[in-house]
């Protein structure tokens, strides 16, 4: 991106943060609604730590590695990248066709769109739990391995971002395609937070390979935690799931320009 465009999205992302700040009690309540929405989360992250010693063959400690990286990379994107789940109700409001006559490029306008206070209270949140996982941690936090973990966190927000981002793609074709995010983001926030070795081998093995979801938390935690070789995946596979968040990504936007050249209008 040129450097005048940074400059522009920078002084566009103030201004909309200082428009929400104008409405100080909806801006406290939506970092407060940001935070209630992971109540489940949290209360998984109680009930293991309280009530059990571990989960498939990881103790407490690992197992909380699992979900404070998946939430640190989910309130990443909702930061950074998720206005992308507005674009199939913008599809279906024709607002997309608007964008499309401005010189701006369709993705940065609608990421540009508002700015998302409830990513505050996500990533609030999610660096209470990463904080808790990091101090009941037996492991030896490393330069290299801390230097991994950002890596994977910024891996797993990219790969979330690339396959809602395929979804916003198929939304330009298909404008129902929308209703594949919710369930996307219900399987995201159901299965984000657990080993996946405790699930049946067949719905590991979709969340593998199918929908990408180990990639983004479970796989890096096993990596950090010396359980990467009993992930039922080639070692190195599991190691590069920082990378394949980012080639994902690369992919998704080169998806996302193909299918905005292609798209034809909401009512076809």
């Amino acid at each position: 991106m040129p450097v005048n465009a940074v400059r522009i999205a920078w002084r566009v992302t103030l201004l909309n943060f200082r428009a929400q700040l104008e409405y100080r009690t909806e801006f406290l309540l939506m970092i407060a609604i940001g935070a209630i929405w992971q109540v489940s989360v949290i209360v998984f992250a109680t009930v293991l730590l309280t009530r059990f010693t571990g989960m498939g063959g990881w103790d407490s400690s690992e197992v909380l590695l699992i979900p404070a990286t998946r939430m640190l990379a989910h309130g990443l994107f909702v930061l950074v990248l998720g206005r992308v789940h507005l674009i199939g109700r913008q599809i279906q409001e024709g607002r997309i066709d608007v964008y499309l006559v401005r010189p701006m490029p369709v993705h940065r306008q609608v990421q540009l769109a508002f700015f998302p206070t409830n990513a505050i209270g996500d990533l609030t949140v999610a660096a209470g739990l990463m904080a808790g996982a990091l101090s009941r941690s037996d492991l030896d936090w490393t330069a290299g391995r801390i230097s991994y973990l950002i890596a994977a966190i910024l891996g797993g927000m990219l790969l979330e971002a690339a396959l809602f981002t395929a979804v916003a793609s198929a939304s330009l074709r298909f404008p129902a395609a929308d209703y594949w995010g919710r369930w996307l983001e219900e399987l995201l926030g159901t299965f984000g937070s657990y080993p996946l070795n405790v699930l049946p081998k067949a719905v590991g093995g979709f969340l593998t390979f199918g929908l990408p979801l180990a990639f983004v938390a479970y796989f890096p935690a096993a990596v950090l935690t010396g359980h990467g070789h009993d992930t039922g995946v080639p070692y190195w596979l599991a190691a590069a799931s920082p990378l394949l968040g980012v080639v994902a990504y690369l992919g998704a936007r080169l998806l996302w320009r193909w299918s905005l050249r292609h798209y034809s209008g909401v009512n076809g």
